[in-house]
C-alpha cells in the first residue's frame, strides 16, 4: 500500500509543469483533513513549494538543484483550474511589443479573479483584479495593445498606436478597433484616428 505523501507527489508529477496542486483534487485519495496534513509535511520537506492559501506547486529539478517553477506556467494553469481570466500587467504588454525597454521587475499579472500575491520560491508573483475591458483578448497582440496603452495612458497613446499601426498585423488592428464601445472613451477616441475615413 502506498503512503499518501507518495501518491500526493506521484499526482503532482503527472501534471504539467507549473499546475497548482489543491487539496480539493486529492480528496480521491483520503479525507481533506488528511490530505491538508499531508500537504504541510511535503512542505515543509521542500517537496513541494506552498505558493498560496492552499496552493501548492512541485519543484522542477534540474541539474543544478530545485528550483521553482516558471511564473508563467503557474499563472497559465491557475487560469485554467480557477476559471479566471488572467493576462499580464500592462508594462510587460508594452514591453514585448516594443513600446518601451523598461523591463518590469516584478511578476504582475491582472485578473478577473481577487488581488492576491502569490510565492513562487525567491519571486513573488501580484494579482490584481482588473476591469473586464483591460482582460480583452487574452494571449492575443491585440488585447496586449488594449493592456499597453492602458499603462502608457492618454498622453503617450496616440504615438503608440502610430507606432504599433506599421508594426502589427491588420487583423490585430481590426480586433482593437472592434472593442471600442468597450474601451474608456479617451482610449476609444485614439483608436478611432486608426479608422480609415471615407
Amino acid at each position: 500500500m502506498q503512503t499518501l505523501a507518495k501518491q500526493v507527489l506521484e499526482h503532482a508529477a503527472g501534471l504539467p509543469e507549473g499546475s497548482p496542486l489543491v487539496a480539493k483534487e486529492l480528496l480521491h485519495l483520503a479525507n481533506r483533513a488528511a490530505v491538508d496534513q499531508v500537504l504541510s509535511r511535503l512542505v515543509r520537506r521542500g517537496a513541494l513549494l506552498r505558493v498560496g492559501r492552499g496552493i501548492y506547486v512541485l519543484p522542477m529539478e534540474s541539474r543544478f538543484g530545485s528550483r521553482a517553477p516558471s511564473a508563467v506556467k503557474m499563472v497559465e494553469g491557475l487560469a485554467s483550474q480557477r476559471g479566471e481570466t488572467i493576462v499580464p500587467h500592462g508594462a510587460a504588454a508594452a514591453n514585448a511589443l516594443g513600446l518601451t525597454t523598461q523591463v518590469p521587475m516584478r511578476a504582475v499579472y491582472l485578473t478577473s479573479g481577487p488581488s492576491r500575491r502569490l510565492k513562487l520560491g525567491a519571486q513573488t508573483v501580484e494579482l490584481r483584479h482588473a476591469p473586464v475591458w483591460q482582460l480583452i483578448f487574452p494571449g492575443r497582440a491585440a488585447g496586449d495593445v488594449v493592456r499597453a496603452l492602458a499603462w502608457l495612458g492618454p498622453k503617450k497613446a496616440g504615438e503608440a498606436l502610430r507606432a504599433l499601426g506599421a508594426k502589427l498585423p491588420s487583423a490585430e488592428i481590426k480586433e482593437v478597433v472592434s472593442a471600442r464601445a468597450r474601451l474608456p472613451t479617451w482610449m476609444a477616441q485614439e483608436v478611432s484616428a486608426l479608422v480609415p475615413h471615407g
